[in-house]
């Protein structure tokens, strides 16, 4: 695969995604998504799409979309802290033909290099009914700006693992 002209890095490396494994306040528990009563969609995070964990709450996974110079995109693949009525609501629609409909309000679970993000309120709506939900709006003025700008290369994928 070539470089990229503008920042010297191979080109793999601008359309891809970067998939978070746990959200951030799971992180910060000592068993993690191991802890007595957690509930996760699968068995495993990596694979969940879903989970609520005593003394850090319920998430979603949700996907921020990030545009870089040349028309290239990061799509992240990270977690939205929901209330818990949410994440009811979401588990009964999920894989029903109401899931196209589907809105979440909530806050987001993960730091994101070089915005940081975390704790920042987003909203999350379905735009493919195969997919995960996007991130679509934040009053945070940070995110919404990350959402609408398209930021340079050595910007962001400076701060990914290669």
């Amino acid at each position: 695969m070539p470089d990229c002209p503008t920042c010297d890095r191979p080109l793999d490396a601008h359309d891809r995604h970067i998939r978070f494994t746990l959200p951030t306040p799971v992180l910060e528990l000592p068993d993690r998504e191991h802890t007595p009563g957690t509930w996760m969609s699968h068995q495993t995070a990596r694979e969940s799409v879903m989970m609520q964990v005593p003394g850090a709450g319920p998430f979603v996974r949700v996907l921020l979309p990030v545009q870089l110079d040349g028309g290239y995109q990061l799509t992240f693949g990270a977690w939205l802290a929901i209330h818990r009525d949410d994440l009811q609501r979401a588990f009964a629609v999920w894989w029903e033909p109401g899931y196209v409909d589907l809105r979440l309000d909530g806050f987001f679970a993960n730091t994101v290099e070089p915005w940081g993000l975390f704790p920042a309120p987003v909203t999350a709506t379905v735009r493919d009914p195969d997919a995960t939900p996007y991130v679509t709006a934040s009053a945070d003025p940070l995110l919404a700006e990350v959402l609408s700008s398209t930021w340079p290369h050595d910007e962001v994928l400076a701060h990914l693992p290669a």
